[in-house]
């Protein structure tokens, strides 16, 4: 039975390692390839030249999809990548129960830490993703099958520390972690609750002062209260609006003085449906950049991108908004404008309306992004225009993306319910 989140190497070590985590005067600290390093991190897996240029120099992966290609790009761009070993959660019993799939699970990872644990750009391991930690009998397989994986990445890479991640704060787990795991540092996944991070540390001083990580943060999920419409759809905040509340968060929430604390990763840098598939993409589909990224380069280094961005205020549908429960008649016009802060240097405004995905899986949200029911780009003075509601009853989301002379982009959208009379 192993105390953990001691750091993998103390000062006294005389063992040299590429990564370590060190105690140093009451705190710790990240060291890698010698020398102190400062996570500035986002989590995704694309967009690598941008990252550096912002002032980022650390990307965090949650599988081994396509890890040569990654793990070559970011050095590239001389970033360093956290590698995701996507293992089953503790609930799945059936699997863990199971030792021709433990053993499996166990020769598949393996073989993929042999293979890359030389790899220049490596930092360190994360082994599952918002994983469960619960201290019944009945998980005994679980943690024995953990065990043996992390006891595995420490004797045949004892380069690179090894972390697992949990979904917000818990204190059961945390405790169950640190009397029954040998990880090198705990990593936190926290968007809404991150406001209640420090003092959550605090509540535990007791009996853990590790070291830590936040690998996800950022704007509220649709899961941490956001405010919906009648029939359940979320209500999405306006790029502009989330680039305030990333810089806001972090300079205010995120516990950085803490002296565990060794970095964070913003969710998410790159394109993904989520929801809609604008809620927590800082990009467009293509390299368009959003506020967001910006506010990312302030935080990393105090400094702005040298143009500003279109600032949306809000969307109207019919002269309300969405928190006014829109209901459209099949069939009929309705008008749709967007009331912007600053109209600097707009060029177009691509409108798009997508059904509502209320399509769901294990309760999460489709991963696919839907296909528009129109799309249209119109030149900059198109901030007001015209549209048909679908014929069909039904939920939809009419999307605003206002792009401007470089390329970049702010978003809005509005949720409305087109209703049938028969």
């Amino acid at each position: 039975m192993v105390l953990a989140f001691t750091g993998c190497t103390q000062p006294e070590d005389p063992t040299p390692r590429k990564v370590q985590v060190k105690k140093i005067e009451g705190s710790y600290k990240l060291y890698k390839d010698g020398k102190p390093y400062t996570i500035k991190g986002a989590a995704g897996n694309t967009h690598f030249k941008t990252l550096k240029e912002m002032g980022g120099n650390t990307i965090r992966v949650w599988d081994t999809t396509r890890l040569s290609v990654i793990l070559d790009s970011a050095k590239a761009n001389q970033l360093a990548v956290i590698v995701g070993l996507p293992i089953f959660n503790s609930d799945y019993q059936s699997f863990y129960n199971d030792p021709a799939k433990v053993n499996g699970q166990y020769r598949a990872f393996k073989s993929v830490v042999n293979k890359y644990k030389n790899h220049p750009s490596l930092l360190m391991w994360c082994l599952g993703n918002e994983l469960d930690f619960p201290f019944k009998p009945s998980y005994n397989d679980f943690y024995s099958a953990f065990n043996e994986l992390t006891k595995m990445i420490h004797q045949d890479d004892p380069d690179h520390p090894v972390t697992t991640t949990v979904l917000n704060f818990n204190k059961k787990y945390l405790f169950n972690l640190k009397l029954r795991c040998d990880i090198d540092l705990i990593s936190f996944n926290i968007f809404g609750r991150i406001t209640y991070l420090r003092d959550d540390l605090s509540s535990v001083s007791w009996f853990w002062k590790g070291p830590f990580m936040v690998t996800e943060w950022g704007i509220d999920g649709p899961w941490d209260g956001t405010a919906q419409t009648a029939w359940a759809a979320y209500i999405e905040d306006t790029s502009t609006k989330k680039a305030e509340q990333y810089q806001d968060r972090y300079e205010k929430h995120m516990p950085i003085e803490k002296p565990g604390f060794l970095g964070a990763f913003a969710f998410f840098w790159g394109n993904k449906q989520e929801g809609t598939q604008s809620w927590f993409s800082m990009f467009d589909t293509q390299e368009g950049k959003s506020q967001v990224v910006d506010a990312m380069k302030y935080l990393w280094t105090g400094k702005h991108l040298e143009y500003s961005f279109p600032q949306v205020n809000y969307m109207l549908l019919n002269e309300k908004g969405a928190r006014d429960n829109i209901f459209l008649s099949p069939g009929h016009t309705f008008s749709a404008k967007v009331l912007m802060l600053n109209k600097d240097h707009i060029k177009s405004v691509k409108w798009e309306i997508y059904p509502e995905d209320w399509y769901k899986k294990n309760n999460l949200h489709n991963d696919k992004k839907l296909q528009p029911l129109m799309q249209e780009t119109k030149t900059a003075q198109f901030l007001e225009d015209k549209f048909i509601a679908p014929k069909a009853e039904g939920p939809y989301r009419i999307f605003a993306t206002i792009y401007d002379d470089h390329g970049n982009f702010s978003t809005c959208n509005t949720p409305f319910y087109v209703v049938t009379d028969k």
